[in-house]
């Protein structure tokens, strides 16, 4: 598996799955959420909203992850995952390392072969990007070690600015 760390728009990238840090309502939202509701168009909205009909009344829990179908984006798939919310005091790690593990874990059963990730976390829920560069770090080396004969050939970490590409490449540069 390559791993990828770049600045860019990740609404923009042509991969299997494009993974969104979205809310627990999975009804759109600020940031990455917002950006790709909006290039996805409506369609994604009312696959959203029949999962909180059909599986997810109470809406996706922090940690967890669950895919639509990309409607107007370059992928095939979206993973959305819900970060922790530092400033509503949701200080738990595992479950920051959570979103990137089980992400990784959903595309592989989607028969995804490459795979974009944001910074799942940061900004508007506080995590610093090093925190969650290192909880995704822990998340792939994990996903690698389970999953030897996984067919996900490229995870790409789609940063929105060059500070937080930085300190990506310099967590994950082992990796790449």
């Amino acid at each position: 598996m390559r791993i990828s760390v770049l600045q860019g728009d990740i609404t923009r990238r042509r991969v299997d799955v494009v993974v969104n840090a979205a809310n627990s309502s999975l009804l759109g939202g600020g940031g990455v959420d917002g950006a790709l509701h909006r290039a996805a168009g409506p369609e994604l909205l009312a696959a959203c909203r029949e999962l909180r009909a059909t599986g997810l009344p109470h809406g996706l829990q922090t940690g967890a992850a669950v895919a639509t179908p990309a409607f107007g984006l370059p992928a095939r798939w979206v993973i959305h995952t819900v970060g922790p919310n530092r400033h509503a005091g949701q200080t738990n790690r595992a479950l920051l390392v959570s979103c990137f593990s089980e992400s990784l874990r959903l595309a592989d059963t989607l028969d995804a072969g490459a795979l974009a990730f944001p910074a799942v976390g940061a900004g508007a829920y506080g995590w610093g990007a090093a925190a969650v560069a290192q909880a995704a770090l822990d998340a792939v080396e994990g996903f690698r070690a389970s999953h030897p004969a996984s067919g996900l050939e490229l995870v790409e970490f789609v940063l929105h600015t060059a500070e937080v590409e930085a300190v990506f490449k310099d967590v994950l540069g082992p990796l790449r």
